[in-house]
């Protein structure tokens, strides 16, 4: 398996009503979070953050407003998952990205990802993700949208 790119966009999935889908890790149980994902050699941060919508939720972003928020969070990766990134590597770049759709549809888990899902209101969608970066994001979600 090659390694990750140290690179990764964070997709802030949510509703005009500030509903927010948080997926649950399959490979822990309990940790909840947005779409995220690492960039793949040649792409764009736009096309990572499209590539990793579709492939956890079944979600086509292009159809949808999707939204570079022009954040970047540099963050110490986790060291249970430090092997799969290059030796020496211990930092990733993530960018932040919203999808806002016009309501609630259904999601197609991929299931070596996820175990399942649940839309809940921004507060307490920020409340349940276990990631600092992925919180601060949804936190920001009602100052992105009244903006946007």
């Amino acid at each position: 398996m090659p390694y990750k790119l140290p690179v990764s966009a964070l997709v802030v999935i949510y509703t005009s009503a500030l509903e927010v889908l948080l997926l649950e890790r399959a490979d822990h149980p309990g940790y909840w979070q947005s779409v995220t994902g690492s960039q793949d050699e040649g792409e764009t941060l736009r096309e990572t953050a499209v590539r990793e919508a579709y492939e956890e939720t079944g979600l086509d972003a292009s159809l949808h407003k999707l939204t570079d928020w022009q954040i970047q969070n540099v963050y110490e990766i986790y060291a249970k998952w430090q092997h799969r990134y290059p030796p020496g590597i211990t930092h990733n770049t993530e960018h932040v990205f919203g999808l806002e759709l016009s309501g609630k549809l259904p999601v197609q888990l991929s299931p070596r990802e996820h175990l399942s899902y649940k839309w809940m209101p921004w507060q307490e969608a920020a409340a349940e993700v276990f990631s600092p970066s992925n919180r601060v994001a949804i936190l920001l979600l009602p100052e992105r949208v009244s903006h946007a």
